[in-house]
Parts: structure tokens; C-alpha cells; sequence
């Protein structure tokens, strides 16, 4: 379900967003065999504030701006009430809304129904399946990692959120956690000294340190791994990659802003600047990189390795709700996957052709997981894996022929 206000890299679309919940419900049934009938795409249109769409006699929309503030949060309140009188056993993906009502909106209905956002956890939860891959490849303990990232939205606060928790899985406190991430936002490093920072932002500002850009961060910092969600194509430079490289054997560059156009950097450029050493993940697909001789492949950090299977776990164990400790079952599972664990000149995360079979681990992984949380009934494995499989449907389109 969607509001259509901001849709990929393309902003606000109104009520041409519909195309998002059906190409996602189309996911779960290709990926992880959710029968279709099970399935319903919704966009709430409150409006939109694309005047070229207002401006258009052929949009299909209201023709008003969005509205906001109590009102919505009444429509919102209203959907809801309903989705779950109708559906008491429902799972409620939420899907491209601005920043300004994803997280407070999870929040707000994570405890009432069974629901979770995908840009925020969802994002997160393959990004961290990445990072644990390339940190395994690389040899290194993820407790130890230092991430900076580029952007402070929607993806970012799943991201940080999910490296935290597989922190404090190794021993570190949600506050040693957060300690060992920079964010950098439009005005540079977020911190302490900042004036009007939003909750998210607060909970990640460095302590007693200045106004710096995304280079001089990198110069201080020496990251390991250096994340991109802000939609600045080109933003990870020359300068900034050479830096990091230069302290670093392995540095893992993640420029996940899509479409392509947005991206902050390109792949070969990466893989020339650090001399054939970053190990990089895109959120869109990228060719194959060549280097000396090499051939690189270029992992895609794409959601549908995530939440098809998320969906799946939830539905065949009855799982009540979806938990953050899911999501980071779902990102392991996913991680142990990578091909380049084998061979590091392979991509992070395994081809999309396997997706299917990916759904099914990540479901295993998130109905197991569902069950330590105590939010489904006590199975076997055996008997959880049964469930997974014959929930999945397999379309099967029997050939036409001539009768008589």
C-alpha cells in the first residue's frame, strides 16, 4: 500500500503510484510463489502536489494538493480500521511514502497489525546482507566495521537501524552501535551541535564534532564501508574513493541510489579509483566491471531478495507480527547466500535467477525467528519447512489444443 508520494527517484506521483504495490504483489508471487489471489494492491490518494499532474485533464487522481497534518492521519487511521475488520489476518506492506510519515507511520501501527515498511527495513535488511558478506569476504569482524553513509532518509534509518541491531548481536550497546556511524546529509556531518535535527538525526549526531563534508569525513574517519542513499549522481568523487582506499585493503562502496542516473557513482570508476580492491554493490544493475584482466561482477542490492521471503515466513509460520530481529534473521540468511564468501571476485549477493530459492531460506530464517520472538506457534523444522513449501504456488499453464 501506498500514498504515490514518493516514488522511487521520480517524487510524487499521485495516483499513477499504483504501479508500485502491483509490481511489488507481482514480486511475492513470481519470487516467492504468493498466490495472487491472496493479494491486493492499494494507493490512498490524498491528493498530489505535482501541479503537471493537477495541470493534466487526462490524470485520473483528485485534483487537489495533498492534504496533511490531522486529516491525513484520519484517512490513515480510517484505512486501517478497515483493512483489519476485513482482513484481521492481513500483512500490510507500506511502501514509497515521504519521509515525513514512513517511520512515524510504522511506528505507529507495528504493534496494532501485522505490518512493516520496505524502503525502511526492507532496504536495510539487504544492505546488511551486503555488508556482512563483504566484511566475511574481506575477513574482518562487523562489530568492527566503520560506516559512513550519504543520506539521511527513509532508507538511511533502515539501514542504520539493522547494522545496529547485528552490532549489539556481537556485543557492542545500541549506543557503542551508533558510534560507529557518520551520517552526512545536504549540510555535512550530522552532529551534536546541529540545531533543529529530527529524531533519527539526534540519535546518530557525533558528539563534539564540527560542520565537515563528505571528503573530510572520510579523511577522519577512514570508514570501511561507505553507503549512498541521498540521490547525488557522482557524489562518491575520485578524491573520496582514493582516500578511502588508502587506508583500507578492502573498502566496501555501496552507491544504492536508483535509478541508474542517480547513483553516486559508477562501478568501473570504483573499482579503477581504489586499483581493483572495493568491493561494490549497487542498488541498480551495472555490467560487469573489467580490470587487469579481471572480471568483476557487480552485486545488485536489490529488495526483492528481502521481502518476498519476509512475506512468505510471516504467512506460513502465522506469524502476529513483523519484528526488526526478522529482518536481521532475513539479512543472515540472505549473507550466507553471497557467492563472493566463495571467490571475492564474485558479486555480494547471489543471482536473481535464485531468487526463488532465496525466498525460501529467508522465510525459514524469518518464521524461526518469529517463533524465538514468541509471535507464531512452536514447530518442528521439519514441519515449518512443509509449511513454507506448500504455501508457495507454482503457476502451472497447461498448453491449449483442439478438441475433436
Amino acid at each position: 500500500m501506498t500514498d504515490g508520494e514518493r516514488i522511487l527517484g521520480l517524487g510524487d506521483l499521485g495516483i499513477g503510484g499504483m504501479g508500485i504495490p502491483i509490481g511489488k504483489l507481482s514480486l511475492y508471487t513470481v519470487c516467492a510463489g504468493i498466490h495472487p489471489a491472496t493479494t491486493l494492491p492499494i494507493i490512498l490518494d490524498v491528493g498530489t502536489n505535482n501541479q503537471a499532474l493537477l495541470d493534466d485533464p487526462l490524470y485520473l487522481g483528485w485534483r487537489h494538493t495533498r492534504i496533511r497534518g490531522a486529516e491525513y492521519d484520519a484517512f490513515v487511521e480510517a484505512f486501517v480500521t478497515a483493512v483489519t475488520k476485513r482482513f484481521p489476518r492481513v500483512l500490510l506492506q507500506w511502501e514509497d511514502f515521504a519521509k515525513n510519515n514512513a517511520a512515524r507511520l510504522l511506528e505507529r501501527y507495528r504493534d496494532r497489525l501485522c505490518s512493516f515498511n520496505d524502503d525502511i527495513q526492507g532496504t536495510g535488511a539487504v544492505t546488511l546482507a551486503a555488508a556482512m558478506a563483504g566484511v566475511a569476504a574481506s575477513g574482518g569482524k562487523f562489530a568492527e566495521q566503520r560506516v559512513v553513509l550519504l543520506g539521511a532518509g527513509s532508507a538511511a534509518a533502515g539501514i542504520t537501524s539493522q547494522i545496529v541491531t547485528a552490532m549489539r548481536a556481537e556485543g557492542l550497546t545500541d549506543e557503542q552501535a551508533r558510534r560507529h556511524i557518520w551520517l552526512v546529509d545536504s549540510q555535512g556531518l550530522v552532529h551534536s551541535r546541529r540545531p533543529d535535527l529530527d529524531e533519527f538525526k539526534r540519535e546518530y549526531a557525533q558528539p563534539d564534532a564540527a560542520d565537515l563534508s563528505l571528503l573530510d569525513v572520510v579523511k577522519r574517519v577512514h570508514p570501511t564501508i561507505l553507503i549512498g542513499t541521498a540521490a547525488q549522481p557522482q557524489a562518491f568523487t575520485e578524491d573520496i574513493v582514493r582516500e578511502m582506499a588508502r587506508h583500507v585493503q578492502r573498502p566496501l562502496v555501496f552507491p544504492l541510489s536508483n535509478p541508474t542516473s542517480k547513483s553516486e557513482a559508477l562501478p568501473v570508476d570504483v573499482i579503477a579509483w581504489s586499483e581493483g580492491r572495493a568491493i561494490v554493490a549497487t542498488g541498480s544493475p551495472f555490467d560487469d566491471v573489467l580490470y587487469e584482466g579481471r572480471r568483476i561482477r557487480i552485486g545488485q542490492c536489490n529488495n526483492a531478495y528481502i521481502f518476498p521471503g519476509v512475506g512468505l515466513g510471516v504467512i506460513a509460520a502465522g506469524a502476529r507480527r513483523v519484528t526488526d530481529a526478522m529482518f536481521v534473521a532475513a539479512a543472515r540468511a540472505l549473507s550466507e547466500l553471497s557467492p563472493a564468501r566463495r571467490d571475492s571476485s564474485q558479486p555480494l549477493l547471489p543471482p536473481l535467477s535464485e531468487v526463488r530459492d532465496v525466498a525460501k531460506r529467508v522465510a525459514v530464517a524469518v518464521a524461526v525467528q518469529a517463533q524465538r520472538d514468541g509471535l507464531a506457534e512452536a514447530l518442528s523444522p521439519d514441519e515449518l519447512t512443509r509449511r513454507i513449501e506448500t504455501t508457495m504456488w507454482i503457476a502451472d499453464y497447461l498448453p491449449y489444443r483442439r478438441s475433436g
